[in-house]
């Protein structure tokens, strides 16, 4: 692959839907779910072949910041972006592209996720290929996910006219985002089969983003450009701090993505894709038992139960579970979560309960 492809791997979140096991200081990127890696971790791996640990960039917080670097060594701490507080994507992205487009003008920037699921990792590395083919010809490109259920958790991607295959992949115009939708609208849009799931990882030239922050967003494009003057030297980090929080947060849906022109979707069928949005996401990533049940957890003894999720943390703590179907237990050293699966994916309500009154279970 090209030596100016460079990945950004977006690593400052907090997965609250996966609260009490993801925390402030332990978010879900930094979690082994699946097996001894975390989804960070694993999120690196799977670059081997098209990005050298050199040309992979992350951007995170001060507080995830070592942790990070920890799992993943080979990535030169040089690369670790450092946002003072999280200020949304759109700032995330136009802060990677201005430090790049310092360290290479002609750079093309994938831009990644952490904290998703992957299970077609060969797959992925071709649609990485193809992506920097079509990010060459100048478009914005989003990566659309093939849509299994109407799901009102995803924001979506109208796909319109084929723009050709690059590396046999077949790649679109897009009509049109849409965040969000209700049931109804999320019915109508995986029937009318144009619809895909919009993953969140994008590709383009620095210098092609660059310009369309100028276009779409000058006010962040003036304090990035300020920020960019320092980047480097013994003021840089002063000058960030005095800057960053002025930044008002928006994404790069909203931001860039929704208004600009020559916007291309990459159709990635067959990549076994998650968000790991939530506990209930497990039940379709993991290899349950006879009775649908999925046990990560030492010391546990259930009988009579079905199509339920135990997860505990410490060892010497018995979990018995007795005539219980459709649950998410989770048992932490501070945290008991005992939650009805169709009710999982609220969990957030109580983080923001918690964020108001007891911050210490954060």
């Amino acid at each position: 692959m090209s030596d100016n492809y460079y990945a950004v791997i977006m690593a400052g979140g907090g997965g609250t839907r996966l609260w009490p096991l993801s925390r402030r200081e332990m978010p879900k990127q930094l979690l082994s779910l699946f097996d001894d890696r975390s989804l960070f971790q694993t999120s690196v791996d799977r670059l081997r072949g098209v990005f050298p640990p050199e040309r992979i960039l992350v951007v995170t917080v001060q507080d995830q910041a070592s942790a990070l670097q920890r799992q993943c060594p080979e990535i030169p701490v040089s690369n670790f972006i450092i946002e003072p507080m999280p200020r949304g994507t759109a700032s995330v992205v136009g802060f990677a592209a201005t430090v790049l487009n310092k360290r290479d003008p002609k750079a093309v920037m994938a831009i990644l996720t952490a904290d998703h699921f992957i299970g077609k990792e060969k797959r992925f590395r071709e649609l990485l290929r193809a992506a920097y083919d079509v990010a060459l010809d100048g478009y914005l490109v989003t990566m659309g996910i093939e849509p299994t259920f109407p799901s009102t958790g995803f924001g979506y991607v109208q796909r319109g006219e084929k723009i050709g295959e690059y590396r046999g992949v077949d790649v679109f115009q897009v009509v049109r985002f849409k965040e969000k939708p209700d049931e109804s609208q999320a019915a109508s849009m995986l029937q009318s089969e144009d619809h895909a799931w919009n993953s969140g990882m994008f590709f383009w030239k620095v210098d092609r983003i660059l310009s369309e922050f100028r276009i779409q967003m000058p006010d962040l494009t003036a304090r990035l450009e300020e920020i960019g003057r320092t980047w480097g030297t013994s003021a840089g980090e002063d000058e960030l701090g005095r800057i960053w929080p002025d930044i008002q947060p928006e994404t790069i849906d909203y931001g860039i993505m929704e208004g600009a022109d020559q916007v291309a979707m990459l159709s990635a069928s067959g990549l076994d894709w998650s968000d790991v949005g939530s506990w209930d996401s497990l039940f379709d990533l993991l290899d349950g038992d006879a009775d649908g049940n999925i046990i990560m957890a030492e010391n546990h003894i259930g009988i009579d139960m079905e199509n339920s999720l135990i997860r505990g943390d410490q060892p010497k703590r018995l979990i018995v579970t007795l005539g219980v179907n459709d649950l998410v237990i989770v048992d932490t050293d501070d945290v008991l979560l005992v939650c009805d699966r169709e009710q999982a994916q609220h969990i957030r309500q109580v983080v923001n309960i918690l964020k108001k009154d007891r911050r210490e279970f954060l």
